[in-house]
């Protein structure tokens, strides 16, 4: 059996592989204090790529809140995205999800 594998978009000039990153989910932590949700918010708002995002808090303990983001889109700028959140002083755990392509595609929970 043959499997068809779409090549891949590369940029001539870093070499990097291009790919349409739709939605992100991401494990983000903050101190308590600072930055806010809103001033995270405004940063990931004006990365290239992104329609729509949400901000859910997760966890609060003394000293940080832990966070999930979703970010939705269409070639989101991945890296972009991780400054945009570290410029705040938030810091990303790792990414959770991630849907890549030219439509959504929703995790399926296998049953055993």
């Amino acid at each position: 059996m043959q499997y068809g594998f779409k090549k891949q978009k590369s940029d001539p000039e870093t070499g990097n592989t291009s790919m349409n990153i739709r939605r992100l989910v991401l494990d983000v932590d903050k101190s308590f204090s600072l930055p806010s949700l809103l001033d995270i918010a405004r940063s990931i708002d004006t990365v290239a790529g992104v329609e729509a995002f949400n901000i859910t808090v997760e966890e609060i303990d003394m000293e940080t809140v832990g966070t999930v983001i979703t970010v939705e889109g269409n070639n989101i700028d991945y890296a972009g995205l991780v400054k945009a959140i570290d410029a705040t002083g938030a810091v990303v755990h790792s990414v959770d999800e991630l849907v890549i392509g030219s439509h959504m595609v929703e995790f399926v929970r296998r049953h055993r």
